[in-house]
C-alpha cells in the first residue's frame, strides 16, 4: 500500500529538513516553495542550494512553486511557515482542504499583533472541528537533514492525527513523542526564542557560564508560568518542546535567536545584527506578543520583560542587566510556578 502523499509548504531550512525525513523514510512528498526559481533548481540538483546544499534529496522528494498542484497531489499537509505569514498561508489552503486531510505545522511562534496560539489562528481559518497538530521539540534542521540523533513531541487533541504524523517522522535516528498539550507544546517552541535571545545577550558581553545557567533555570520558570495560566500541562515544560528546546537554543550559535542576543550583548544594532542573519529571527516580534500575554494575564516575566524592552523600547543592553541584577531577593520557591514570581 503507498504512503498517503504529504505536501511540505516553506523550503525554509527547517521545512526542507523535515521534508528529506519523510521522503527518506518512504512518504511521498512534495516542497512548495514561494520562488519558481528556488524550486527548480531544487529539482534540478537535487538539493536545497540555498538552505542545505549538501543534502542530497531523497528520490521520493520533489519541489514546485504551484501551490494548487502541492494540495491537488497531497493527502495531508505539514507547515513550515513563518508564523507571520501562517494565516496567509491558512488561507490560501482553505479551499484544497478535504474532511480527510490531516494537517501539521512546524511553526514556532504567535500570530503578529493578536497575541493567538497557532491552533487558535486554524480554527478561526479552517474551522474548529479541525484537529491539526503541532510539532515541536529540540532540532536544528542540518542535523535532522544529516541523519542525526533527534526527538520532537507531536502535539494533538486527536491522538489518531499526533500518531499519524509521528510516525512518518519517526525512524532509527528520529524519535517522536505523541501528547493531547497542544497549548503547552506551541507555548513552549515560542517562548524559548526569547530567551535564547537573553542567553545570547548574556554570553556577547562575556557574563559566563554561570550567568546562562541561571537565565535557562529562570526563564523555564517564566515559561512554566505562563503556560500553566494558558492552560499547558506542567509536565510539557519539562520535556522536550519545553525544557529540550530552550536548553538548545539557549546553547548552540545554530540558533538565530542566540546569534542575535550575542549580537546585541556585543553592541551590535538591532537591525543590523537581524540583516547579518538573513534569515527570519522568530524572537523578535515574539518578544512582544509574549510580554503582552504575560501583562493580561498578571504573570511575572522579568527576563522577557528585558528582552522586548530591548527589542522594542530601544532600552541599552546594560540597563536591561542593570534591571534583572537589581530584582529583590527571595525564596526560590516564591520564584516557582505562581503567577507574580
Amino acid at each position: 500500500m503507498t504512503a498517503p502523499t504529504i505536501a511540505v509548504l516553506g523550503a525554509g531550512s527547517w521545512g526542507t529538513a523535515l521534508a528529506i525525513l519523510l521522503a527518506r523514510n518512504g512518504t511521498p512528498t512534495l516542497l512548495w516553495a514561494r520562488d519558481g526559481e528556488q524550486a527548480a533548481a531544487m529539482n534540478a540538483g537535487r538539493c536545497n542550494p540555498r538552505y542545505l546544499p549538501d543534502i542530497t534529496f531523497p528520490a521520493a522528494l520533489g519541489a514546485t512553486a504551484d501551490l494548487e498542484q502541492a494540495l491537488a497531489a497531497a493527502d495531508d499537509v505539514l507547515l513550515a511557515v513563518p508564523s507571520h505569514s501562517f494565516r496567509a498561508t491558512l488561507q490560501a489552503i482553505a479551499p484544497y482542504m478535504t474532511q480527510t486531510t490531516r494537517l501539521a505545522w512546524a511553526t514556532k511562534g504567535l500570530e503578529q499583533g493578536s497575541r493567538k496560539l497557532l491552533h487558535q489562528v486554524a480554527a478561526e481559518e479552517l474551522g474548529q472541528e479541525l484537529a491539526p497538530a503541532v510539532i515541536s521539540g529540540p532540532t536544528f534542521a542540518r542535523e535532522v537533514a544529516a541523519g542525526l540523533p533527534t526527538a520532537v513531541t507531536v502535539a494533538s487533541r486527536d491522538a489518531a492525527v499526533a500518531r499519524f504524523f509521528a510516525g512518518r517522522l519517526h525512524d532509527t535516528t528520529f524519535r517522536a513523542y505523541t501528547s493531547d498539550d497542544v497549548t503547552g507544546v506551541e507555548l513552549g517552541g515560542a517562548i524559548k526564542n526569547v530567551l535564547a535571545i537573553a542567553a545570547g545577550i548574556a554570553d556577547g558581553m562575556g557574563m559566563g557560564a554561570n550567568t546562562r545557567a541561571a537565565l535557562i533555570t529562570r526563564g523555564l520558570a517564566e515559561m512554566m508560568r505562563l503556560g500553566v495560566a494558558l492552560g499547558g500541562q506542567p509536565e510539557t515544560f519539562m520535556g522536550l518542546a519545553g525544557l529540550g528546546d530552550l536548553v538548545l537554543t539557549c546553547t548552540d550559535d545554530q540558533s538565530r535567536n542566540r546569534r542575535l542576543g550575542l549580537a546585541l550583548g556585543r553592541g551590535t544594532a538591532l537591525e543590523q545584527a537581524r540583516q547579518d542573519i538573513r534569515q527570519v529571527v522568530e524572537g523578535v516580534q515574539t518578544a512582544a506578543e509574549v510580554w503582552a500575554l504575560a501583562s493580561e494575564h498578571g504573570v511575572d516575566m522579568p527576563i522577557t520583560e528585558q528582552v522586548w524592552r530591548v527589542l522594542h523600547q530601544q532600552l541599552p543592553v546594560p540597563a536591561a542587566v542593570e534591571a534583572l541584577l537589581a530584582r529583590e531577593q527571595k525564596e526560590e520557591r516564591d520564584a516557582g510556578l505562581g503567577a507574580r514570581g
